[in-house]
C-alpha cells in the first residue's frame, strides 16, 4: 500500500476515534445512565432494554426498505437498502442500511448525482492475496457510508465458490476457506474502523442463485464445519462484524433464518457471537420459530409474506411462545453492537459530508491492479512495447468503460455510467438489475501510453473487419466480457455473443494478440493456444481502464493469483448442470402467463418455484480440492498467476507443536521489481482417508530485483484437522502432515513434514 493510501486510512481512523474520546471525557453527569461510556456495551444495552416499552422493543426488530425514509422526509438523503427506527425518547438512533459489497450501492437506484466509489469485484480483491488491500477497500467504503449518513453496511460476503456458474461469484472471495475468511475479515475490520457496523453474509451455503429463495442445500455437519462455516468463523474472529445476515435458502431442511443449528448452536453458542442476526431481504418465513431459532431482526419486510416481527411477534411474546427473555436478548444484541461501534455515541451525520473521491479512486485502482492475473504470456508479449506504431483495440466497449456485475452490489460510480442496459430477458421483478459499465476507458488509457502510435478501436461486431485491422497491427488487444448478476446463474462458462469466434479469428490474423477478460468468474478459453497473452481483469471497478493499461504496459507487475479454479470444460464440476433450473424455468413460464396482481402489499420473490434439494456431494472438498480428488486437470489451477519477473523459494523450515509455523526465503531473480504470493499447502486426509491439498498459509511479498526476504507463516490448526461431530470438536489425525510451498496448488517447489501436532484443537 503506498504512502498516500496509508496516510488517508490513518486519517479515517483518527477522525473516527477523536469524537468518541471527546464524548467520553465531556459526558454530563445528568446524562442517561446508558450514556456513561465507562460502562461496557453489554451493561449499557441492558439499561436501555430495561427502560423500553414492549412496543419500542418490537419496533427495533423489523425494518423497511430505505425508501420509507424518503416517504417520511423527502429531504433526507439517507435512502439505502433498509431502515429500522430507533427510540428517540431514549437517544437511540435509527439504523440506516446500504448495500455495500463493492461500494455504496443503495440498490443501484441512487438519486441523480449521488455517486460513490466503485471497487473492483471481490474476486479481484481475493486475487491480490493481500489482506491490506481488503482492509483498505473496506475502510474506504466505510468512510463513504459514514459521510453519506449510513451506519450499517450490508457487506462482508464470504460464501465459497462451489459452482463456477453461480451468478454472484463476483461478490465473493473464491473457493478457499482461508483466503476467503482472512480477506473478508480484513474488509469488515476496515469498514468498522469508521464507527459503523458491517454485516457478514450470507449464512450459510448461499452458493447458487437459481431458485435461491427455495432451494435446500444439503451437506453433512462435519463437511460444513470444515468448509463454508470455517470461512465464516475465521472472518468473524478476524473482523468481528456487528451483524450476521442469514440467507434465503434452506440448509439441511430448515430455512437459514430459522435454522436453530446454524444460528443458536454454531454461531451464538460455539462461536460466541455477540452481535445480532438480521435476515436477508425477503428471507423470513415465520415468527416464533424464527425468533426462537436465533433470528434477531427482520429486514426489508415488504419482501416477506408478513411483517412477522411486528404485530405477530408482539402477540407471540404476550402468548408466551416467544419468551420475554428472548425478546430482550434480540433487542440487547442490536443495542450492544450499536454502542460497541459508536453508532449511538457518534452517530453518522444527517447532512452528507465531503468525500475525497480522488483518494478513494486511487484505492480502487490499486485493488484492481493487485488483482489482475496474467494467465498466459508467450514470448514475453507483455508488457506491451511502447515502441509499437500500430495498435488495434477490439471489443468489450473498451472505448467507453469497463464492465461491472449486476444486482444489489451495483454502484453508481464517480467515473460515470456510459452504458446501462436492461437485463437481457429478465423478469419484471428484477427490473432494478442493469448491465452497467463504469466510465473508465481502457482505450483512452492505452492511447495515453503510446502518444506516437496509431491506436484504432473496433467494436468487434464485424469479425472480418476486426481481423483485417488486426492483420496490419504491431499489437492487438481484444477485450472480452462475460456479465453476471445476482438472482441468475450462467447457462454456460463460454463467452457470450460470439466472442470466442472473434478471438479465434483475430488471433489467426495476428498471433501478437493479447486478450483482456472482464468476467465475474471462470470462463472457457477454446482459443487459448492461438493467442499470445491473456490477462484476467475481473470487474475492475472505478479506475479499471487505468489499472488494466498500467498492467498491460508494465508500469506495475502482474501480481494477481487465481482465487478459484478455471475448469477446462463445463463437465468437470461436481454439478455440471444447475440443480433445479428446470423448476425455475417452468415457474417463470407460469408467472409470465399470469396477469399482474393489482394492489398487492407484499412481493412474491420466490417466483412460484417449489423447493428442491441441492446435494453438495463434494462436501469440504470444494473447488481445487475437488479437482485433486477426482484427478481432473483444470485449465488453470487455484493460486495460478504469472509475473513479469521471476520468484524462487528456498530454505524451508517447518516447526510443529501447538503453534506450527512454516518459514522460507523468497527471492526475486528477475530484472525488475514485482510482487508474489507464495502459498503453503498441507496434505490433509478426508473422511475416507484420501489426502488432498489444502491452503494453510499465504503472504504477499514485494521485492526489488535481486532482493530476498524471509517469510514466516503461522498455521491455523483447524486447517490441519477434521471436525468430529461425536465429541464434538476439532481433531488432528495422528502422524506427520506433508507440507508444500508453491506458486499455486499444482506446482510444489519446497516440501517438508509437519509433526508433533496436538491431537485436539481448542
Amino acid at each position: 500500500m503506498n504512502n498516500r493510501i496509508a496516510g488517508y486510512l490513518a486519517g479515517i481512523a483518527l477522525a473516527t476515534m477523536l469524537p468518541i474520546a471527546a464524548r467520553a471525557q465531556t459526558a454530563p453527569a445528568t446524562a442517561r445512565a446508558w450514556s456513561d461510556t465507562s460502562l461496557s456495551s453489554d451493561a449499557r444495552a441492558a439499561l436501555v432494554v430495561k427502560a423500553m416499552t414492549l412496543d419500542e422493543k418490537i419496533a427495533m426488530l423489523h425494518g423497511t426498505f430505505g425508501s420509507s425514509v424518503r416517504k417520511a422526509n423527502p429531504a433526507d438523503k439517507r435512502v439505502g437498502a433498509g431502515h429500522v427506527p430507533g427510540v428517540p425518547r431514549l437517544g437511540i438512533t435509527d439504523l440506516y442500511e446500504t448495500d455495500a459489497s463493492l461500494g455504496i450501492a443503495n440498490g443501484g437506484s441512487m438519486r441523480p448525482g449521488d455517486v460513490a466509489t466503485a471497487l473492483p469485484s471481490s474476486l479481484a480483491t481475493a486475487a491480490s492475496f493481500d489482506p491490506a488491500i481488503a482492509y483498505a477497500g473496506g475502510a474506504m467504503i466505510g468512510a463513504e457510508a459514514r459521510a453519506k449518513g449510513f451506519n450499517v453496511l450490508l457487506a462482508g460476503g464470504v460464501n465459497l465458490t462451489r459452482d463456477p456458474w453461480n451468478g454472484r461469484n463476483f461478490e465473493y472471495l473464491g473457493e478457499d476457506v482461508l483466503l476467503s475468511g482472512v480477506l473478508a475479515g480484513e474488509s469488515i475490520r476496515g469498514v468498522q474502523s469508521n464507527g459503523i457496523v458491517s454485516t457478514i453474509k450470507h449464512l450459510a451455503l448461499n452458493a447458487q442463485e437459481s431458485g435461491r429463495y427455495v432451494l435446500d442445500a444439503r451437506m453433512p455437519e462435519a463437511a460444513l464445519r470444515e468448509s463454508d462455516l470455517l470461512a465464516f468463523q475465521i472472518a468473524i474472529e478476524r473482523g468481528r462484524p456487528g451483524s450476521v445476515m442469514c440467507g434465503y435458502n434452506k440448509v439441511n431442511g430448515d430455512w437459514d433464518c430459522e435454522n436453530d443449528h446454524l444460528l443458536n448452536q454454531v454461531l451464538k453458542r460455539d462461536w460466541g457471537f455477540k452481535g445480532w442476526v438480521m435476515s436477508d431481504w425477503g428471507a423470513v418465513h415465520s415468527t416464533a420459530k424464527a425468533a426462537n431459532a436465533g433470528l434477531d431482526q427482520q429486514s426489508g419486510q415488504e419482501l416477506d409474506k408478513a411483517i412477522y416481527f411486528g404485530a405477530p411477534l408482539k402477540a407471540a411474546v404476550e402468548a408466551g411462545t416467544v419468551s420475554r427473555a428472548r425478546l430482550d436478548d434480540m433487542v440487547a444484541r442490536i443495542l450492544r453492537t450499536m454502542f460497541a461501534h459508536g453508532v449511538i455515541d457518534t452517530p453518522s451525520p444527517v447532512v452528507p459530508q465531503p468525500i475525497d473521491y480522488a483518494a478513494h479512486g486511487l484505492i480502487a485502482q490499486k485493488a484492481a491492479e493487485a488483482g489482475i492475473v496474467l494467465l498466459k504470456n508467450d514470448r514475453d508479449l507483455l508488457p506491451a512495447a511502447r515502441t509499437a506504431k500500430r495498435i488495434v483495440v477490439i471489443g468489450g466497449h473498451a472505448d467507453v468503460g469497463v464492465l461491472s456485475g449486476g444486482g444489489s452490489s451495483q454502484v453508481a460510480a464517480v467515473a460515470g455510467t456510459p452504458i446501462r442496459l436492461p437485463m437481457p430477458n429478465g423478469p419484471a421483478n428484477l427490473g432494478f438489475i442493469k448491465v452497467t459499465y463504469h466510465g473508465s476507458s481502457p482505450l483512452a488509457a492505452i492511447k495515453a501510453r503510446v502518444p506516437d502510435a496509431v491506436v484504432t478501436y473496433l467494436d468487434g461486431k464485424d469479425v472480418a473487419a476486426a481481423a483485417d485491422a488486426a492483420r496490419a497491427a504491431d499489437l492487438v488487444f481484444v477485450f472480452a466480457t462475460q456479465w453476471r448478476t445476482e438472482a441468475i446463474d450462467l447457462a454456460t462458462l463460454a463467452l457470450p455473443d460470439g466472442q470466442d469466434a472473434l478471438i479465434e479469428t483475430v488471433a489467426a490474423a495476428n498471433p501478437r494478440t493479447a486478450v483482456v477478460l472482464e468476467t465475474g468468474g471462470a470462463v472457457l478459453m477454446p482459443w487459448l493456444s492461438k493467442v499470445g497473452a491473456v490477462i484476467e481483469a475481473w470487474y475492475p471497478g472505478e479506475r479499471g481502464g487505468e489499472a488494466i493499461a498500467r498492467v498491460l504496459f508494465g508500469e506495475v507487475d502482474a501480481t494477481g493469483r487465481l482465487p478459484l479454479t478455471f475448469p477446462a470444460s463445463d463437465r468437470q464440476m461436481p454439478r455440471p448442470d444447475i440443480p433445479g433450473l428446470d423448476k425455475v424455468n417452468e415457474a417463470a413460464a407460469r408467472q409470465a402467463s399470469k396477469p399482474p396482481t393489482v394492489g398487492a402489499t407484499t412481493i412474491d420473490i420466490s417466483g412460484g418455484v417449489e423447493s428442491f434439494p441441492v446435494d453438495y456431494v463434494e462436501g469440504a472438498d470444494a473447488g481445487y480440492r475437488w479437482y485433486s480428488r477426482t484427478e481432473a486437470k483444470p485449465l488453470f489451477p487455484f493460486g495460478y498467476g504469472l509475473s513479469y519477473t521471476r520468484f524462487a523459494y528456498s530454505d524451508l523450515t517447518v516447526t510443529g507443536g501447538i503453534a506450527p509455523r512454516v518459514s522460507f526465503t523468497v527471492t526475486n531473480g528477475g530484472r525488475r521489481a514485482g510482487s508474489d504470493a507464495p502459498q503453503v499447502y498441507a496434505s490433509v486426509a478426508g473422511a475416507d482417508g484420501v489426502s488432498v491439498q489444502r491452503l494453510v498459509g499465504f503472504e504477499r511479498v514485494t521485492l526489488r530485483s535481486g532482493e530476498s526476504r524471509r517469510v514466516s507463516v503461522s498455521l491455523d490448526l483447524r486447517l490441519l484437522a477434521r471436525y468430529d461431530v461425536t465429541k464434538p470438536g476439532w481433531r488432528i489425525p495422528p502422524g506427520a502432515v506433508p507440507i508444500m510451498v508453491g506458486h499455486n496448488v499444482e506446482t510444489p517447489t519446497l516440501n517438508g513434514m509437519l509433526d508433533r501436532l496436538p491431537h485436539r484443537v481448542k
